[in-house]
């Protein structure tokens, strides 16, 4: 499939899936199970958050059960979002403060989140049938957003996906952090996740991951 034709193929789709989402069973067993021990929680797939017209795209791996699974925005509530929002925050991508919960009044500016699969895995580990079933919705945020110039991968999967989104080979752009590859009318950037592994074992560091933005920054200009 050429680009043009998943962009095509992307618009057909709606970008966000419905709150009760039923292609994958494991998860859809899983958000049940959760559902069950935690009525409160969000316990559902879980919305992109940001700017319609950003130029930046942030593409995450899948909730995490206790934070986006929770409390229903991408990265919030779990270790992960910390270091994301602080440096989005510092790089004049989020104006506000992150409290790790939906209504702390943070706020993207030219910058959306997403991720590959949108509900959360049992031991954060999507499979590859729950990723293929989850990539027409990665597809068609792709398409939705006008402006979109550079998309940040956090991980090795949220690159292949976006990849395969925009119907390119996953070995079309290298990995690694810091990784870049222009193609398909996009600069893609590729980071290590900001999981708490990473970071507690120094895989990824603070500078290491704000230079990832800070070079995003830099294609965007002001």
């Amino acid at each position: 499939m050429r680009t043009t034709e998943a962009r095509a193929a992307g618009a057909s789709v709606d970008p966000e899936p419905a709150r009760d989402c039923p292609l994958c069973p494991r998860l859809v067993a899983y958000r049940a199970e959760n559902r069950a021990a935690h009525p409160d929680w969000w316990n559902g797939p879980a919305p992109s958050f940001g700017d319609e017209n950003a130029r930046l795209l942030v593409v995450g791996l899948a909730p995490g059960r206790t934070g986006a699974n929770r409390t229903g925005r991408p990265f919030t509530g779990d270790f992960a979002g910390v270091l994301l929002y602080q440096t989005l925050i510092k790089t004049g991508f989020a104006t506000g403060r992150y409290d790790a919960r939906p209504d702390d009044g943070l706020t993207l500016t030219d910058c959306m989140i997403t991720n590959a699969v949108r509900c959360a895995p049992p031991g954060n580990k999507p499979e590859t049938s729950e990723e293929a079933a989850c990539r027409p919705f990665l597809g068609a945020r792709l398409a939705a957003l006008p402006r979109l110039q550079v998309i940040v991968t956090l991980g090795d999967v949220a690159r292949r996906n976006v990849l395969r989104a925009l119907g390119l080979k996953p070995t079309a752009a290298p990995g690694g952090h810091g990784a870049r590859a222009d193609l398909a009318g996009y600069t893609l950037l590729n980071s290590y996740h900001c999981s708490r592994l990473n970071t507690n074992t120094g895989r990824l560091t603070p500078s290491m991951f704000e230079a990832v933005f800070e070079t995003a920054r830099g294609l965007l200009g002001d």
